[in-house]
């Protein structure tokens, strides 16, 4: 199979500006979404910590429409905004897993996964704590995996970007 020549410095460029856009929207949406949910729950912590994430995708508009200008300090913005995003989503996390409250969650069990329990041998309470350390594990997982690698991803095309700005 004959493989592809490397993508021009200025198609480069344009997809990490297009990419800047798509993920600075999406996680301004999201992490506007959750601040939303957790101010409605009377969640500060989580409020404030979604609303910071929120803030780590305007970075990413702000630093794809610097490179779109042809400034370089972009690619600053956007690692530096993916970096940001996964230190605020760890610190979430671990303030989740120090700071446990299960009655909201206790709420939630119904009957039928009161009775399942029963025959799993599982408390409601060990149910409970599984559940939301293994949530709040992932959400650790993903938080390590999706902006480190956009981080890596955005970095990892400094030459090319580089070199398409001062071609331009």
């Amino acid at each position: 199979m004959p493989t592809l020549p490397p993508l021009l410095p200025s198609e480069t460029l344009e997809r990490v500006v297009g990419q800047a856009r798509l993920n600075g929207t999406w996680v301004m949406v999201i992490g506007s979404t959750f601040g939303l949910i957790g101010a409605a729950g009377g969640e500060v912590v989580g409020c404030l910590t979604w609303l910071l994430v929120a803030g780590t995708g305007a970075m990413a508009l702000h630093g794809g429409s610097l490179l779109h200008d042809g400034e370089t300090r972009g690619l600053n913005w956007l690692v530096g905004g993916q970096l940001f995003c996964m230190a605020f989503l760890l610190a979430l996390c671990g303030w989740q897993l120090t700071h446990i409250d299960l009655a909201p969650l206790q709420a939630a069990l119904t009957p039928d996964i009161r009775e399942s329990l029963g025959q799993t041998g599982l408390s409601e309470r060990e149910f409970l704590l599984l559940s939301y350390r293994v949530t709040y594990a992932l959400i650790a997982l993903v938080a390590v995996c999706y902006p480190g690698m956009m981080a890596l991803y955005f970095h990892r095309r400094r030459a090319a970007i580089a070199a398409a700005l001062d071609g331009e």
